[in-house]
């Protein structure tokens, strides 16, 4: 892990930002003291599948139609 002072790390933020992206942690230290830490995301690990519920769910004819008038009308 590389300690950086934020005067160096403004000169060398691409190539800092570059090893952390290959999975090196660089601390950014302000007098002496560290302040940040740029790290690497990890991959999101829930892959979203379109299609799961394909053939299982059956959606009625009128399922868009008007709501009923008692449904409508205002409660009092």
């Amino acid at each position: 892990m590389e300690t950086v002072n934020i005067q160096d790390a403004k000169t060398r933020l691409s190539q800092l930002v570059d090893r952390a992206a290959s999975g090196e942690d660089v601390v950014i230290s302000r007098n002496g003291k560290p302040i940040v830490r740029i790290t690497r995301l990890e991959a999101s690990k829930r892959q979203v599948k379109f299609g799961v519920f394909k053939g299982k769910l059956t959606i009625p004819e009128d399922f868009d139609a008007p709501l009923p008038d008692e449904v409508l009308a205002p409660r009092v």
